[in-house]
């Protein structure tokens, strides 16, 4: 596939209703009616509910309702979309993101890092595999909030030491992180940036869940700079857009080329 220089993005910073799948797939719909020409709609983790710990009445089998509602999102935009969905496969419950294609095709990512601090690593089986999917043209690492903390999971890895193969031009993280930790957040999606010298998304909610945790949103996107793009203001409800350059993304990486001292290392 060729290329496109310029590829606009949707951030989502929805306020989720606690476990009522109906309720968010139709409030989603809402906020995304009008929305303009995009090529990548990026909703949070646990789009559906909200992060609960109840997979056993809440999760959907694989290409389950939630799944059929970005099917239908995708189509009608002409777009990719993607966020996390609670999903059961071979008896076991996965905090699972789905990249769907305009196409109805999708790849999926199974979080890898579970939050043990609210004890998600009882209630769900964590990945094992990283993906890698195409956005026209450009590299896309999608990870799932907590996975954010773990900058050797993250990092901008190829096998032949170029920025092509297993390299990444983008990376996402879609998130139910907590208000009492917006910091650690904005710094970290920022230093990802840098580290990685790509661009950085992530996408978070607002409002507070059903155990009484507040979230601020702070979504926003970095550039390979560790500049701040876009952001979203902290708690409140919107839809927005940014337009990423991939010739900025290139001319920055020949310039500095710190990407070729990066260490090499395997994940065991």
């Amino acid at each position: 596939m060729a290329k496109k220089e310029r590829i606009s993005v949707t951030l989502v910073q929805p306020n989720v209703h606690w476990e009522d799948r109906d309720a968010n797939l139709s409030h989603l719909s809402e906020l995304l009616e009008g929305v303009g020409p995009t090529d990548l709609i990026v909703l949070p983790e646990m789009f559906p509910t909200g992060f609960s710990m109840k997979p056993e009445s809440l999760a959907e089998p694989v290409n389950g309702i939630s799944t059929q509602w970005m099917r239908k999102i995708a189509s009608q935009n002409n777009c990719y979309v993607t966020g996390s969905i609670i999903t059961e496969e071979d008896k076991k419950y996965f905090n699972r993101l789905t990249w769907m294609a305009p196409d109805g095709t999708f790849t999926t990512y199974d979080k890898r890092h579970l939050f043990s601090f609210a004890q998600e690593h009882e209630h769900y089986t964590g990945g094992s595999e990283r993906i890698i999917v195409d956005l026209y043209g450009w590299h896309v690492c999608p990870l799932i909030c907590y996975d954010l903390r773990f900058p050797v999971w993250a990092r901008n890895q190829s096998m032949n030491g170029d920025m092509t193969d297993s390299a990444f031009d983008i990376q996402i993280f879609v998130a139910n992180w907590p208000e009492a930790r917006r910091r650690p957040w904005s710094t970290l999606l920022e230093a990802r940036a840098h580290e990685n010298q790509c661009y950085v998304i992530g996408v978070n909610r607002v409002g507070e869940d059903g155990n009484g945790i507040p979230h601020s949103g702070d979504s926003a996107v970095f550039s390979p700079k560790g500049e701040l793009l876009s952001t979203i203001p902290a708690s409140e409800e919107s839809v927005s857009q940014v337009e990423l350059n991939y010739q900025h993304l290139s001319e920055f990486r020949e310039k500095f080329t710190a990407w070729k001292d990066k260490d090499r290392f395997d994940l065991r």
